[in-house]
């Protein structure tokens, strides 16, 4: 992220990025989905695939409790990961939206691995705003499958722009997430607010579950 970047975010979003080996902590948040939304009938047969992965939510809700799991462990390649595991407990049943983030040295970003698979990886880009918020940009999507290393083309892809602040007000931490297309327009986002509580992660571990069931190595 960077020392300059990290200075000027709100405290309280700085110590929920420090979560990780060297902090020592994990973080908890739970809150409610103000709401989750998605655009035209076209993008749902595609948010249905991906829920069979863990990837975007189909469903469409408001006021929906959720949970979100920042747990850092070491991966099967010796990696320092950090789990973006969020739980939505919608009136069908709960649905999960899986991230694994990994720092890439080779391609000097943070890498995000969707899916209990990695199938796919994103790109992130981290900025600050002038309130001290937080905002992640995605940048090039690739799908690995196998020997299968591609670059994910624009028109069937989508550009995602993370928003998360803290109210002193209320002492939650706000989060808005938006997916776009860049030529047929929103696909997918959700909003709301949470607390987040920090434990021991040693003492907790990774519990059964959150951990992706396969892992790729290729950054």
């Amino acid at each position: 992220m960077g020392d300059d970047l990290f200075d000027r975010l709100h405290p309280q979003l700085q110590r929920r990025f420090s979560v990780g080996l060297d902090s020592g902590e994990m973080c908890v948040g739970r809150g409610v989905m103000d709401r989750i939304w998605h655009g035209g009938a076209f993008v749902r047969p595609f948010l249905k695939l991906g829920a069979t992965r863990n990837i975007l939510v189909p469903e469409t809700g408001r006021h929906v409790p959720f949970v979100i799991e920042n747990v850092p462990y070491v991966d099967a390649y010796g990696r320092e990961t950090v789990t973006f595991v969020r739980t939505f407990h919608l009136p069908r049943g709960p649905r999960r939206f899986d991230a694994t983030m990994v720092h890439s040295p080779q391609r000097q970003c943070v890498l995000d691995y969707l899916g209990t698979h990695q199938h796919l990886a994103s790109d992130l880009h981290f900025s600050a705003d002038q309130r001290g918020g937080l905002v992640i940009r995605s940048g090039e999507h690739r799908f690995r499958e196998g020997p299968v290393d591609v670059r994910v083309p624009d028109l069937i892809g989508g550009d995602a722009e993370v928003r998360e602040d803290y109210d002193d007000r209320t002492g939650r931490f706000r989060i808005r997430v938006r997916v776009v297309n860049r030529r047929f327009g929103p696909l997918f986002g959700y909003e709301g607010s949470f607390r987040a509580a920090y434990r021991d992660a040693s003492a907790h571990g990774l519990r059964p579950g959150l951990r992706p069931i396969r892992e790729e190595a290729r950054a």
